[in-house]
């Protein structure tokens, strides 16, 4: 049995460029150890000074802070970070190493940074060297060549774990008729088998075929019965959509999230919501990030930027096309939602394209907010103005960023963060309701 060497010296972590570009304050997220950044990790982050998206924005984050940090000179032996005494330093290019030489054919950056990191650990064996990255690629090339290599798990939460907004409690007879035979309201106080409620929390109360769907009222402690409702057209085929739907047109809860697979219904709820509610707005964005959202990968793509962007954007007018399907051409809500959309009331694009419009009284939905970063999601929300909701729908399990994965990305982040908070509420939709087919092929294929 191999045993592991013991270290009484602080830890010393190496950074990947990817590291950085998702989050430019994680060299304080380490404690008491200390930082190395391969001076190949400042080339590359070289080549994404220049942008408006958020691997731009971090780059530059990060280099402002480093030059803060190090003022006119940085010495070999790093700058302090702080009152825990951990150090910051660049560390350059060193010959080659044997084992790099002998494993990898190529010279890329890749190769180079962990180049820079075995040096660092035969320089100083008495520390113990991680190699940190969200790329699972190199962290195996890593592992290969004989480093430790760790992802960078500061903002993951488990996704197992994650609120789902609603819960299914069995009670007796009596319990269930409480919520018929006391109006709409009932103070928490009389119902003591609902335990520890959470802001906006749905509960479906059954006892056999009798049950009541209600939902937790933190500012009038207390719960309030829920009636199924219609929104332009669209009716809730089961007690999650009731519960999505009621956080959709609740004016008082200024943020909802929406998780599911596909087929649950999620963006499509948020859509006949929002149209619900279009007077208390003064437009309706509906977005979805390209992946990347830095959009680097869309030149390969045949035709104009309008082809280009088809394939991203076309699923949100197909869940448009849903709704209005339900009316004939000649409905005052059919009507309604071409005249919206001819005034640009409501507005269908990428992520990208709404950056820095305004959103004062605006519905916003993002759809596919699985593919954000924790930044990201904060970006987005930090900017709503008076008056504006903010949804995010998408499926923690269905992630196209190759850096992010279902503990680390900014909707399971933002759920964990937002829980018990008046104004945010969050359902699972964990019932597909597109075809039995589909709800076969998502179960098992």
């Amino acid at each position: 049995m191999t045993q592991q060497r013991a270290f009484h010296r602080p830890k010393l972590f190496v950074l990947d460029t990817n590291v950085i570009l998702h989050d430019s304050r994680c060299i304080y997220s380490f404690d008491e150890h200390d930082i190395a950044i391969p001076i190949t990790v400042l080339e590359e982050l070289d080549q994404f000074k220049k942008g408006h998206g958020d691997l731009n924005y971090q780059a530059r984050a990060f280099l402002r802070s480093l030059d803060e940090l190090t003022g006119d000179l940085l010495s070999p032996d790093g700058v302090p970070l702080g009152e825990s005494l951990a150090t910051l330093r660049v560390i350059l290019e060193e010959r080659s190493h044997e084992r790099v030489q002998r494993v990898f054919l190529n010279d890329t950056p890749d190769h180079r940074i962990l180049n820079a990191a075995l040096h660092l650990q035969s320089n100083e064996p008495e520390r113990e060297v991680i190699f940190v990255s969200k790329d699972t690629n190199l962290r195996m090339k890593a592992k290969a060549v004989g480093l430790c290599a760790q992802d960078y798990t500061t903002d993951m939460v488990a996704s197992e774990q994650l609120y789902t907004g609603h819960r299914l409690v069995d009670a007796d007879d009596q319990l269930v008729d409480k919520f018929y035979g006391e109006g709409q309201f009932t103070a928490a106080t009389e119902v003591p088998e609902l335990t520890q409620p959470v802001a906006n929390e749905g509960f479906v109360v059954r006892n056999g075929s009798k049950s009541a769907m209600i939902t937790y009222d933190a500012r009038q402690a207390g719960f309030s019965r829920l009636e199924k409702m219609k929104c332009y057209g669209v009716k809730p085929r089961n007690a999650e959509q009731s519960f999505a739907l009621n956080a959709l047109t609740n004016i008082d809860i200024k943020l909802v999230t929406l998780t599911g697979k596909a087929g649950t219904g999620k963006t499509l709820l948020a859509l006949a919501a929002a149209l619900h509610c279009q007077e208390d707005f003064r437009q309706i964005l509906l977005a979805r990030p390209v992946v990347p959202l830095s959009n680097r990968d869309m030149g390969f793509l045949p035709g104009n930027i309008g082809a280009k962007l088809d394939p991203y954007i076309q699923p949100l007018f197909d869940n448009l096309a849903v709704i209005r399907n339900q009316f004939s051409k000649k409905d005052a809500q059919a009507q309604q939602i071409e005249r919206m959309l001819k005034n640009e009331e409501l507005l269908i694009a990428p992520l990208a394209y709404i950056r820095g419009r305004s959103l004062q009284r605006t519905f916003f939905i993002v759809d596919e907010a699985q593919n954000l970063t924790p930044h990201e999601v904060k970006t987005i929300i930090t900017r709503a103005g008076e008056g504006t909701k903010i949804v995010l729908t998408g499926d923690v399990h269905q992630i196209d960023h190759p850096y992010l994965d279902s503990r680390s990305n900014g909707l399971t982040f933002l759920i964990n963060r937002m829980v018990g908070q008046p104004t945010y509420a969050h359902v699972t939709l964990a019932k597909g309701e597109r075809s039995a087919l589909a709800d076969l092929a998502s179960e098992l294929l």
